[in-house]
């Protein structure tokens, strides 16, 4: 039975709702303001799932507001629920996740313990365990986080471009390791590679974002037949699915190499795509 100063799920949605508002976005940049998958927020609004603490912690952060009034709790029994809101920038779990990537593409995922992202926070493992309360709770919001990254930076660049061929090119300067943030983003892909085997979350993740991805250059090669700049030939979803799959394998290799022939390799990997797509998608 819920205690008479304890918010019922029904109310705890109404002001998570409020902060939406609030903040003037919708449900989904707001999920991924605070890492959280788009369909669980919905169901967490609509009632058919609780939202769980570390998610109500994430939320107050970032609407700055005490994590206490979501619960319900009185303005006292907020006070000693939970930490102060972090002054940070971005928020704590912001931090959190943006340190857990750039250790992940450091050393990898499973060398990386929580001392290390508090230590690198410069905060305490109990804050970190506040917002994630385990480590694979840490891993989807790095992966999830990485995902938004992609899928905005994509859409940003994308509307620059003047015709399907540009867009084509803009995907593959956007997939090339050269930057320090690109190169640490396809590690933290690799790690992810090798988790989606063996973890039914991280493969579902892999899976959405890889559909969402093809998707993506399919519609592009798509509108690149119709504008008449891409050859008839080319069947958007086969297309999509090999070239795909080479930006993958070139990446891997890569990034294989020391930081000393990182550029060279950049390079490398560009002039392949660009010569495949000429080659094979590019009307003559």
């Amino acid at each position: 039975m819920e205690s008479s100063n304890e918010a019922s799920p029904a109310d705890t949605a109404a002001r998570v709702r409020e902060v939406i508002t609030a903040a003037g976005v919708s449900q989904r940049e707001f999920a991924r303001r605070i890492v959280m998958d788009p369909s669980k927020l919905s169901r967490s609004l609509s009632g058919t799932r609780r939202f769980t603490v570390a998610e109500l912690a994430r939320i107050a952060d970032e609407a700055r507001v005490d994590p206490g009034w979501l619960l319900g709790a009185r303005p006292q029994e907020a006070e000693a629920a939970a930490p102060a809101p972090a002054s940070v920038e971005g928020g704590r779990p912001l931090q959190i996740v943006q340190e857990t990537v750039r250790l992940v593409a450091e050393h990898g995922f499973h060398a990386v313990r929580v001392s290390d992202i508090a230590r690198a926070c410069a905060t305490s493992t109990a804050a970190i365990h506040y917002h994630f309360p385990g480590r694979a709770d840490l891993l989807e919001a790095a992966v999830r986080w990485c995902m938004d990254e992609d899928t905005a930076r994509r859409a940003a660049h994308l509307a620059e471009a003047d015709d399907a061929a540009a867009e084509l090119r803009q995907l593959i300067e956007l997939q090339t390791p050269r930057t320090e943030q690109q190169r640490r983003q396809w590690k933290v892909w690799l790690d992810l590679w090798a988790e989606a085997a063996r973890s039914t979350t991280v493969g579902r993740l892999h899976t959405e974002y890889y559909r969402q991805w093809r998707e993506t250059v399919a519609d592009v090669l798509r509108r690149g037949v119709d504008q008449g700049v891409f050859r008839s030939s080319v069947e958007p979803a086969a297309a999509a699915y090999a070239l795909t799959a080479l930006i993958d394998g070139l990446a891997t290799q890569a990034l294989s190499v020391g930081r000393e022939s990182a550029a060279a390799a950049a390079d490398a990997m560009r002039a392949a795509l660009l010569s495949y797509v000429d080659g094979v998608i590019t009307k003559p």
